[in-house]
């Protein structure tokens, strides 16, 4: 994983930390909306994984949020 990797998964985590406190979600529920487990939704926000396409949909699916706001 280069450089221009890791923040960008970091930035992707941050943000799903943020619209999930917004939501007033655990991580636990968001896990279960989404059909992921809940250390995932974990490493994600601390950006230290790399979610598919089809990952970042399920969660935009499970927060309510379209996938673009991620990426704004």
């Amino acid at each position: 994983m280069n450089k221009n990797d890791k923040n960008i998964n970091q930035m992707y985590g941050l943000t799903l930390k943020k619209i999930r406190f917004q939501k007033e979600l655990s991580q636990e529920e968001l896990a279960f909306r989404a059909g992921l487990d809940r250390t995932y939704i974990s490493s994600l926000e601390r950006g230290k994984r790399n979610p598919s396409l089809v990952t970042m949909d399920k969660i935009a699916r499970a927060l309510d949020v379209k996938l673009s706001v991620f990426f704004d």
